[in-house]
């Protein structure tokens, strides 16, 4: 499941937009101002995906970048708990966003950028720690990077040739 092709269409995806910023770009006439949108999609049930869109007006902005996140889906493993199988550090530019599993009753807890990932992705039960830079979209695709790398038991299980008995003891 972990590597194919997730078709948009067959979820119901909700989005939520992260941030959006006004940026220029200096020509000979002047300033062009653009938005640039950052929206994050998920079904709340394993699938997530982020992406970024440009427009000279927000509404269009946000449209692009849902776009955007849709093609980019991933699944993401997790446990019985609604948490993650294990602790990770994903990494992106100089972002460092800290997974760590939570036992149930715990909720999210995670700042800002990580928080509407995670809601988002249907993990319910983390504790995270940002770590380095605290640019807004190096977080959110730090958390994706993190939630990309995370391996179930069965999965480790079968990459190892041994039972799911072994591997957790």
């Amino acid at each position: 499941m972990r590597h194919e092709i997730i078709d948009p269409n067959q979820f119901e995806l909700n989005d939520k937009v992260v941030s959006i910023k006004r940026v220029s770009k200096t020509v000979k006439g002047g300033r062009n101002m653009r938005f640039t949108a950052l929206v994050v999609v998920g079904d709340g049930n394993g699938h997530i995906g982020a992406g970024l869109g440009k427009a000279t007006e927000i509404p269009e902005a946000i449209r692009k970048g849902k776009e955007d996140a849709m093609k980019k889906l991933i699944y993401v493993a997790r446990n019985d708990d609604a948490s993650v199988p294990h602790d990770f550090i994903g990494k992106f530019g100089g972002a460092s966003v800290l997974l760590k599993r939570a036992p149930e009753g715990t909720g999210i807890i995670a700042g800002g950028p990580a928080r509407s990932v995670l809601e988002l992705a249907g993990v319910r039960n983390i504790r995270t720690k940002s770590l380095g830079s605290n640019n807004k979209q190096n977080v959110v695709l730090a958390t994706l990077e993190a939630l990309k790398q995370m391996k179930s038991p069965e999965e480790v299980a079968r990459l190892r040739g041994k039972s799911v008995e072994e591997i957790l003891g």
